[in-house]
């Protein structure tokens, strides 16, 4: 069959695709007309026409039999001249064996059942490309800048630069990445995340390309426009995707050389021991392995696509197939497994203070701070509608504490240590081992040199993460491993929430290297997942590395095997799942493929089957494998389903 491959190339993968739809559909015509030519040659060889034989419905035979024919032969031709080892070569040969006999029918029926599973293949490719591109024509084409004095000017996407400000009103895709400066909507980012649920923009908040703004106005900053945003970035490594090869894919080109010769030389000796040449012509249709080449291809496509639905970013289809053999899987803590952000858990008044008292006099402090355990201060202080007057003479010690003037009262926030170095004693409160076992970070809170009391923080687990963990054990993980620089006692409580078979605390880059080697060592096949930044060491010493979180983020992006656009870890087990149905059907196709060739050329060789039927058997077989393939174009559709029942 003539296979022909699209080749991506940035901006022209649309039109490229548009002119291959265009071909794809040319063709069909040829081809329908090929037919109607066959059909009306048998109406003309009836009796009340010309009668089998005549000269009309020869001739309307060898006219559709040519139209049809043709293109395989000429494809096949232009193959060996460039000396290129195609399987069209055996259907050519069969054709051109057919007319020989000047058997025009059956040369005709034989070309126009392996066009059709050629379009149908053809058509299906485009399909699965085409949910892909829909990735590159959710970017508008025009955006509107606003100029200082506040008016407006449309101007070509392609001519955004950072820097500039752009307006984008409800309902339409987002040009550029930016960063919020104006305005508050929800904003639909399931074509970068794969999460169907809004989300809810403030200024300040980063915002994609090719995403929907949903309810209000925004005006934004651009950050990165072009190829360079989130999306151009994954628009480019699907296609790359697309186009590398798994092992089994690399065995089938490396032998297919030697399968050519091969069914030549078997179709040689049927017909040298029969002398039927329609054995021959029967052996040369069956063998050409549609099936088989079609095999993986057609899964990988469905995969990718499957894939890039829910925010997955597979950059090479040999890593999915290593998803699927994973045995051990090892996290980085902070930003993977928990949320990354700090939360008020606890306040511990010293005797005869509030509680308010407390948090008020530690939120007005670190007003100032952007440390995150000032933003979760200053959350909670919120949450309970606590008036925070403003402060003077802040003053921020970097991985110590604050000291600030409040209502003319002298502040100070931080560790235990930072306020004993300001003499101020703690042993007025709990005793601080009592409250770190638990897991908590504590802030100690100081007014006019007398300790108040302590604040434990603690960096929550994502909601989903423990389901992830138990799924993947499941599914057959033997070891989940959690790493941290954090304490062993935030790691142990961490670990025990999540049911981990094992963790390890305060790890340095270089620790979570060594530890992922020893686990490999141990026999496993390693996956890592990490947010892409601090954990690139151990991500690269991986089987396979995963990045969380990557929308937005180039160095997770381009550091990971494998990108999670969202912070979803019940993509994770997704994944696995989706890796070994992958390969289960595409051993299935294989088999399949396998099986129909050998029993096909055994029936042609016995003569008990005839080059029309062989033909026809022949499309049914590639038609099998697609649609068996295209299961997994919807594979995954019920993490969609639960996003949007939340």
């Amino acid at each position: 069959m003539a296979h022909e491959h699209l080749h991506f190339k940035d901006d022209i993968a649309v039109e490229h695709t548009h002119g291959k739809q265009v071909r794809v559909n040319m063709a069909l015509l040829g081809t329908l007309a090929g037919l109607v030519l066959l059909i009306t040659s048998v109406i003309a060889g009836r009796r009340i026409f010309y009668g089998a034989g005549s000269f009309q419905a020869e001739f309307l035979a060898m006219v559709g039999a040519v139209l049809l024919g043709a293109p395989i032969v000429m494809h096949a031709i232009k193959a060996l001249l460039k000396r290129q080892m195609h399987m069209d070569e055996l259907v050519a040969l069969a054709i051109i064996a057919a007319f020989a006999m000047q058997e025009y029918f059956t040369a005709g029926i034989v070309a126009f059942f392996m066009l059709l599973s050629e379009l149908i293949e053809s058509r299906t490719a485009l399909g699965a490309r085409a949910s892909i591109e829909s990735l590159i024509q959710l970017t508008p084409t025009k955006a509107n800048i606003v100029e200082q004095d506040g008016s407006e000017k449309e101007v070509k996407v392609k001519a955004l630069r950072p820097g500039n400000c752009i307006r984008v009103r409800p309902g339409d895709n987002i040009p550029a990445d930016g960063e919020v400066a104006k305005g508050l909507s929800s904003v639909n980012e399931a074509t970068i995340t794969g999460e169907s649920l809004p989300v809810d923009k403030v200024p300040g908040m980063q915002v994609f390309a090719g995403t929907n703004n949903l309810t209000g106005v925004l005006d934004i900053t651009v950050t990165k426009a072009g190829k360079d945003t989130t999306l151009g970035k994954v628009q480019s490594l699907i296609i790359q995707a697309e186009q590398t090869k798994i092992p089994i894919m690399r065995i089938i080109d490396r032998y297919v050389k030697w399968y050519t010769p091969t069914i030549l030389m078997i179709a040689g000796i049927v017909l040298f021991f029969t002398g039927e040449i329609s054995r021959a012509i029967t052996i040369l249709v069956v063998s050409c392995p549609c099936a088989l080449i079609l095999a993986t291809p057609t899964a990988m496509v469905a995969a990718i696509s499957a894939s890039a639905r829910l925010g997955i970013l597979i950059k090479n289809v040999a890593d999915l197939e290593i998803a699927g053999k994973m045995t051990a899987m090892v996290f980085d803590k902070t930003g993977t497994v928990t949320t990354g952000r700090l939360y008020v858990t606890k306040l511990t008044p010293a005797e005869g203070v509030e509680p308010g008292e407390l948090l008020a006099v530690a939120a007005c402090a670190e007003q100032m701070s952007k440390h995150p355990a000032a933003r979760a201060l200053q959350e909670v202080a919120k949450e309970a509608k606590l008036s925070l007057p403003s402060t003077d003479n802040f003053q921020e010690t970097p991985g110590k504490g604050v000291t600030a003037l409040v209502d003319s009262a002298k502040i100070l926030v931080g560790r235990d240590t930072f306020l004993k170095e300001n003499d101020v004693e703690v042993s007025n409160v709990s005793d601080p081992a009592l409250h770190e076992e638990q897991g908590f970070s504590t802030l100690y809170v100081a007014k006019d040199s007398v300790c108040i009391g302590w604040i434990g923080l603690q960096d929550k687990t994502r909601p989903e993460a423990k389901q992830a963990v138990k799924e993947l054990l499941d599914i057959g993980i033997k070891r989940v491993t959690m790493l941290t620089g954090d304490r062993e006692e935030v790691a142990n409580r961490v670990a025990t929430e999540l049911a981990c078979t094992d963790f390890k605390a305060h790890c340095l880059p270089q620790d979570k290297l060594s530890i992922v080697e020893k686990i490999k060592e141990a026999g496993h096949t390693v996956v890592v997942v990490g947010d892409g930044i601090n954990d690139a060491p151990a991500l690269a010493a991986g089987d396979l590395g995963i990045a969380m979180g990557a929308a937005g983020s180039d160095v997770a992006i381009n550091s990971a095997s494998i990108a999670l656009m969202s912070d979803d870890l019940k993509r994770l087990p997704f994944l696995v799942r989706l890796s070994r149905k992958t390969r289960r059907v595409i051993s299935q196709n294989l088999g399949f493929g396998i099986m129909f060739i050998i029993l096909g050329v055994a029936a042609g060789a016995t003569g008990w089957l005839r080059p029309i039927v062989a033909a026809f058997l022949h499309f049914l077989g590639s038609v099998v494998v697609i649609f068996n393939s295209a299961r997994l174009f919807r594979y995954g559709e019920e993490l969609d389903h639960e996003a949007q029942k939340m």
